[in-house]
């Protein structure tokens, strides 16, 4: 019995070294391009989107494992069981912008406190790195949230994605891309979900996710704009 308590106490030190190496590595790589400072508040903004998904997924019961880093693409919470139907999905996935758009918004509000020009950047940062994860395709939170309103709202995200891998080509980009490929291939070919038990959810629920949705995508959209004007006057 000890040695089993020992290995399994050594798995869980494994995994919480492995969460905390691939943070710290993330932070060394974004340093050397914008420096310590800035470095350190995109991980910790990043760090508190994925507890979003980590506290919700706990909460709703899944198993799910620490959050992974991997430089310049970010970095994802392990769900050791797939959630049961739409609903949970939506939740664990609407948790993370949620959480994640109020730590840019502490970092807003320090910047209106301070002055320093560095957290107005985070903020920006912040938010425009949740407002791209709510584009309305898997694998982004967008397109899990969605999932549970309609799933034909999936079509919407590829003329997003695409315009703006086009607009803005980057490796980020690619990868999501390639990843959202195989569902933007089934979809094309008329294969969706609509309808299927694990889709199904009350009126009141799709109704509810839709609205909140819609909501904090417009709350993302305008105040980065506000933040780019500000960014722009002040010449950062």
């Amino acid at each position: 019995m000890k040695l089993l308590l020992l290995l399994f106490s050594g798995v869980k030190a494994s995994k919480l070294l492995l969460s905390a190496g691939s943070m710290v590595l993330s932070v060394f790589a974004y340093a050397l391009l914008f420096g310590w400072k800035y470095a350190m508040g995109l991980v910790f903004l990043i760090l508190i989107h994925e507890l979003g998904h980590y506290l919700a997924a706990r909460q709703r019961g899944l198993n799910v494992g620490l959050p992974t880093f991997i430089p310049f693409l970010g970095a994802w919470i392990e769900l050791k069981e797939q959630p049961m139907d739409a609903e949970t999905e939506a939740y664990v996935a609407m948790a993370g912008p949620v959480l994640g758009s109020l730590a840019a918004f502490a970092c807003y509000l320090l910047f209106t406190e301070t002055g320093e020009r560095m957290l107005l950047a985070l903020a920006f940062s912040g938010f425009m790195l949740n407002l791209f994860n709510l584009i309305p395709l898997r694998p982004l939170d967008g397109g899990r949230i969605v999932g549970v309103v309609s799933t034909r709202i999936w079509y919407l995200g590829i003329p997003l994605l695409l315009g703006l891998f086009f607009w803005r080509p980057s490796p980020i980009l690619l990868v999501v891309v390639v990843c959202a490929a195989p569902g933007v291939i089934r979809m094309l070919r008329g294969v969706h979900a609509e309808g299927e038990p694990y889709f199904a959810a009350p009126l009141n629920v799709r109704i509810g996710y839709g609205v909140q949705y819609l909501l904090l995508v417009l709350f993302l959209a305008l105040i980065s704009f506000q933040i780019h004007e500000q960014l722009g006057a002040a010449g950062v």
